[in-house]
């Protein structure tokens, strides 16, 4: 746990004098060592809010998300690639909304992600979506579309388990079965850990 507070620490300090340290920060969170690591884009409104991971809407997809496989919130751990919310002006309001990530604030936060990884030491990674996928896998041409539901090994005996990230199946009912299959094969893997 210090460890983790010791890069939470790094991490800000780093930040403060980076081009975004005017942003708040979302760290991770959960168990330690736990069987599943669950890793998503960037935090949104809610998230920045509350200074925590997956909750408001995206809290609920994890819920049903995890009632599905079999965990509890306190049994995984969860974070996100960009440790911020990314923003843009909405043309219509005015209002700040959520974009996607830049490419300088993945590479800014990647290797803090990678360290956290070490530390957190989980037996399997469950990524969300393209983002979190390319970061983790470390190929920039993988596609969600891919390799969804296909459990791969990385280094360290860990396995890398990529999912659409839960907000697709909002924008594209299509795929809401598929999303359902991928859970059921992650049940059954996670049953071999």
């Amino acid at each position: 746990m210090n460890q983790q507070i010791n890069l939470q620490e790094k991490m800000q300090k780093n930040f403060q004098c980076s081009n975004f340290g005017e942003k708040k920060l979302v760290f991770g969170e959960g168990a330690q060592m736990p069987v599943l690591m669950m890793i998503g884009e960037a935090p949104g409104g809610d998230e920045e809010k509350q200074g925590r991971p997956f909750v408001g809407k995206a809290g609920k997809n994890l819920s049903s998300f995890l009632e599905v496989i079999g965990l509890e919130r306190e049994e995984i751990y969860i974070s996100n690639v960009v440790k911020l919310r990314p923003t843009k002006s909405s043309p219509k309001t005015g209002k700040e909304v959520n974009r996607p990530p830049s490419k300088e604030e993945i590479a800014f936060f990647l290797p803090y992600l990678m360290e956290e990884i070490q530390l957190i030491a989980p037996k399997m990674i469950v990524t969300l979506g393209n983002v979190p996928l390319k970061a983790v896998s470390g190929d920039n041409n993988v596609t969600i579309g891919e390799v969804h539901g296909k459990p791969y090994n990385l280094e360290e005996e860990r396995v890398l388990f990529p999912l659409y990230h839960p907000a697709a199946i909002i924008y594209n009912r299509a795929l809401s079965q598929v999303y359902q299959e991928d859970l059921a094969i992650l049940k059954e893997f996670l049953g071999t850990l």
